[in-house]
């Protein structure tokens, strides 16, 4: 079974979702279930990780009970709370009563791009690796150093890069995302995900031949056993549905052995996430 480690759900009738604003993300403007996520991932896919979307620790709680309710598919949550707050120990006990995971904080819309190393921020990281906990990297080409800077600085949390660090594919970003990646995989704390390039590259006109040096960069980098699948479901229905990011993942990773695929397709998430 594949394990997918990084993907959505979310309704806008419940909440607003700023970055969904505006026509281009139009597609994706409406709810998407545990139901729905049966239908698009198929019988190859479970278990998942339910990846938080907005700054709310009531989507986290709801994510929470989502997983619990999914019988087995949803196995982990990387949620959202206050990095910030005073308490922010005590908010990550009470919510690994559930299956928390990890966190995440939306870092790519921080007016701040060293947002990542203000103290409290750093206060709040050192209280996940306390607790075992992994922190999602959500960022781009701005919040890059930022986050290279935190990762040397807290050397006991485990860190998962999101969306490859998401480079700028469409417009043909190589440098300095591809040294940014290899300064990234030389802290030994630190994992990626492959996931996300499709709605960084162009949505109406991508292949798997443009997408490859990006992936084969960071397979390079990191190793399989530091990389991660994610479907970035349903984002990714902005260019293509969940069986297109499946198949090019699977044209991806082809050349790799049966391990390296296996640790892509399943064994690092479960490892980094501690998933059942």
């Amino acid at each position: 079974m594949i394990v997918d480690a990084h993907h959505h759900l979310w309704d806008p009738a419940v909440r607003p979702y700023p970055w969904m604003a505006g026509d281009a993300l139009a597609p994706i403007r409406r709810a998407y279930t545990v139901a729905d996520l049966r239908a698009a991932a198929g019988d190859q896919v479970g278990p998942t990780v339910l990846v938080q979307t907005v700054s709310s620790v009531a989507e986290t709680e709801e994510f929470l009970a989502t997983a619990a309710a999914s019988e087995g598919l949803v196995a982990g949550v990387v949620g959202w709370l206050d990095l910030t707050g005073p308490d922010v120990g005590t908010e990550i006990d009470r919510l690994r009563a559930g299956p928390l995971v990890g966190v995440r904080h939306q870092v790519e819309d921080e007016p701040a791009p060293d947002w990542l190393l203000r103290a409290d921020v750093t206060r709040g990281l050192a209280a996940l690796g306390a607790r075992g906990l992994a922190y999602d990297l959500l960022v781009r080409a701005p919040q890059r150093a930022a986050a290279l800077a935190a990762v040397r600085r807290c050397d006991d949390v485990r860190f998962v890069v999101d969306h490859a660090g998401k480079p700028a594919i469409a417009a043909g970003e190589w440098e300095p995302w591809a040294s940014w990646i290899v300064a990234m995989a030389r802290c030994e704390g630190v994992v990626c995900k492959l996931s996300g390039l499709i709605t960084e590259a162009d949505w109406d006109d991508w292949d798997t031949a443009r997408i490859r040096p990006y992936a084969e960069h960071v397979l390079a980098a990191f190793g399989a056993d530091r990389v991660m699948f994610g479907s970035d479901w349903p984002v990714c229905e902005l260019a293509g549905d969940y069986r297109d990011v499946l198949t090019l993942t699977e044209e991806l990773l082809a050349g790799g052995t049966a391990t390296e695929r296996a640790a892509v397709l399943g064994g690092t998430a479960r490892r980094v996430y501690a998933l059942p």
